[in-house]
């Protein structure tokens, strides 16, 4: 900062002293909100002249060292042994001033270079200058800056050696699309070394080359001088935000990846780390028709504006969702409960099986999970038999998992559905002789801690049958999979053409609100109304049901259901291909886009490979790809994304799994 005195502003207001707005355009910003509404220059230019004018700000500036997703054109893609890697990260400063705006030369120097950048988002016309500062003695500091998005006339009477005086104009700020289609700005920058450049140089970097550019392009500001008070907090990095969760968050609150991912963004089937680097999500299932699909968000944000309160007062929405839900399902199922988790619904739908029966002992099935109350936990056996579990609560009994590919009966059996399901019948006969009720049968239409488990041909049919030969109830855990997950069907139990008594509901519902749902028939509902209210503060609102309604919306409007059955079925074929080529996956199983690769070391033998599957998970991330493990030995590759993957998102997966595959650590 030795000569911060010398340099004239490089616009006609002085960012000193004058008004500015500190534009946020980072990745995750909140500023520009949805990438709808800035996915054009209008609307960009819009936003960000809006709000400087709101702000009272003569110029706006978009920071240097910032991770931006606009630099989405092939342009800035990168190809590596790793994948693909986009340039990101800005190296200059952007000021943001209307078109025709003198540009001005901040110190004296000399015209190096000019060019007009015509592709677009390039810098469109832009100047080179030269300059050279003491160093002390008689040495010199040679440096340039580069000022593009200028207008075309700015090149005219350009020559090479021109000389330029501190604070003369030397050009003026571009407008769309001449200016390489961007908002009305300047992007200055400022380079130590030009690398052979003439006219143009890179703006931006790869995340994994950060340092390099930086030590080549210094802060701008050094120069404009903006104050640092104008400036937000510094987001915190991944590193300081790991650190701090493990000070003041509970210590078993897990973390994803060897390399913890530090999302910032999502939309659609992809994720935005802080860096603005791109993942396909495979695994995420809460946002069920896309990350921040435009017709939820705005579904919620128009009634939390307005109105959001408890189930006390009257409000429509409550009884349009519940009617809009129920007409998806088949009747007798026709009343609701709302609450604001899928564990709330399952722990609901036991209270509801325990006040209809009058008993409190229910079956679930080994390796299944149903959620984290204490309830749930004492009657799931992915979570009560696992570490740090107590045991099955004596009043939750455990039937074997009905897997035909590792199981007590296999596929080869064509009886094993009925088998599995006639493992019910010594529980009941158990109960029976010790004067105890069976409340319920609790399971999974596709079993997924345990695996993504295919439930065997007539295993369902003939469950239900003997459960409610013995008084009980069967309830149909679909938080996982419904509302068209499996393709085929909307809810998944319907494929196997049963009707439970109970369905609970969850996570995709809300595609992110915290919402759960209950529905049952009249009878059962008649059962539980006792006398003791129900009441749940937050199940029901408005804006729960807003939100409900605008994901039923999305899913008929955009034909999901239809995508999920054709994109997992391209998914499926591709990962049987892989299969024939790679000895480790031992069976691929589901049904749209509810997946599972099982990882073998021995196909005869099918023994559990997990080191192999955490391999893969870790390397499909490095990749660009985010999907899971999980099932009895964490040997089962989970696939489960948004509804909205496409056919070339599954031929990416498929690509970049065989890639992998090929490396020593994820053989047998």
């Amino acid at each position: 900062m030795d000569h911060a005195g010398e340099f004239a502003s490089p616009v006609a207001a002085d960012l000193r002293t004058d008004p500015v707005l500190v534009h946020d355009l980072s990745a995750g910003s909140l500023e520009l909100g949805l990438d709808c509404e800035f996915d054009t220059t209008e609307k960009l230019t819009g936003r960000l002249f809006a709000a400087m004018e709101h702000a009272g700000a003569k110029a706006g500036i978009g920071g240097y060292d910032e991770a931006r997703l606009c630099y989405s054109d092939e342009d800035f893609r990168t190809a590596g042994e790793e994948g693909a890697e986009y340039r990101t990260v800005h190296i200059g400063l952007d000021i943001f001033m209307p078109a025709g705006e003198p540009v001005i030369a901040p110190l004296e120097g000399l015209v190096h270079s000019w060019r007009d950048n015509k592709a677009r988002h390039d810098y469109g016309p832009c100047i080179i200058l030269e300059h050279r500062v003491s160093a002390g003695g008689s040495s010199q500091l040679v440096f340039h800056t580069l000022y593009g998005h200028l207008s075309r006339e700015s090149l005219a009477g350009l020559r090479p050696g021109k000389p330029v005086r501190r604070g003369e104009r030397i050009a003026a700020i571009g407008d769309y699309p001449s200016n390489g289609d961007w908002p009305p700005h300047l992007h200055f920058q400022v380079i130590t070394d030009l690398l052979d450049h003439e006219g143009t140089f890179p703006g931006v970097a790869r995340p994994s080359d950060r340092a390099v550019w930086k030590s080549l392009c210094p802060d701008p500001n050094l120069i404009c001088g903006v104050p640092a008070s104008r400036f937000p907090e510094r987001p915190l990095r991944g590193e300081e935000i790991l650190a701090s969760r493990k000070k003041t968050i509970g210590r078993n609150l897990s973390v994803s990846y060897r390399r913890p991912l530090t999302l910032v963004r999502g939309q659609g089937q992809y994720l935005y780390d802080e860096d603005g680097n791109r993942y396909l999500d495979f695994y995420n299932n809460v946002p069920h028709v896309g990350h921040s699909h435009p017709h939820v968000v705005r579904a919620v944000q128009r009634q939390i504006a307005v109105l959001n309160t408890n189930t006390r007062y009257l409000h429509e929405n409550l009884v349009r969702y519940a009617a809009r839900l129920t007409a998806t399902l088949p009747a007798p199922l026709r009343v609701c409960y709302f609450v604001c988790s899928g564990s709330e619904a399952t722990e609901l739908a036991v209270r509801l099986a325990r006040a209809h029966t009058g008993g409190k002992d229910l079956i679930v099935c080994e390796g299944a999970y149903h959620g984290h109350t204490t309830t749930l936990i004492d009657l799931s056996p992915y979570k009560a038999e696992g570490p740090g579990g107590r045991g099955l609560a004596r009043w939750a009994h455990k039937i074997p998992l009905p897997d035909t590919y590792r199981g007590k009966y296999r596929t080869e059996d064509s009886d094993a559905g009925l088998k599995y399901a006639r493992e019910i019948i010594p529980i009941v006969d158990r109960l029976r002789a010790d004067g105890r009720k069976l409340s319920s049968f609790l399971i999974e239409s596709i079993p997924s801690a345990a695996g993504q488990i295919l439930l065997p041909q007539g295993y369902l049919r003939e469950a239900y049958h003997i459960v409610r030969a013995a008084g009980g109830v069967c309830i149909a855990d679909e938080v996982q999979t419904g509302l068209g997950r499996i393709g085929s069907h909307f809810w998944a139990f319907q494929q196997h053409d049963v009707l439970p008594d109970i369905v609970a509901m969850g996570k995709p519902i809300g595609n992110g609100y915290p919402m759960g749902a209950v529905v049952t028939t009249e009878e059962i509902a008649a059962s539980f109304a006792n006398g003791m209210e129900y009441f749940v503060t937050f199940g029901g609102t408005p804006v729960s049901c807003a939100a409900g309604m605008a994901v039923l919306d999305v899913l008929e409007h955009e034909n999901l259901q239809r995508n999920a059955l054709e994109t997992g079925n391209r998914l499926i074929a591709g990962l049987t291909e892989l299969q024939e080529r790679h000895a480790i996956i031992g069976d691929v199983r589901g049904l749209g886009l509810m997946l599972g690769v099982e990882f073998v070391l021995d196909p005869a033998a099918r023994t559990p490979a997990p080191d192999q599957a955490a391999y893969v998970c870790d390397r499909l991330r490095e990749r660009g790809v985010l999907i899971g493990t999980d099932g009895l030995d964490r040997n089962v590759l989970k696939i489960r994304g948004p509804m909205v993957l496409t056919a070339a998102d599954a031929d990416f997966l498929i690509e970049q799994l065989d890639r992998v595959l090929e490396e020593d650590a994820a053989k047998p």
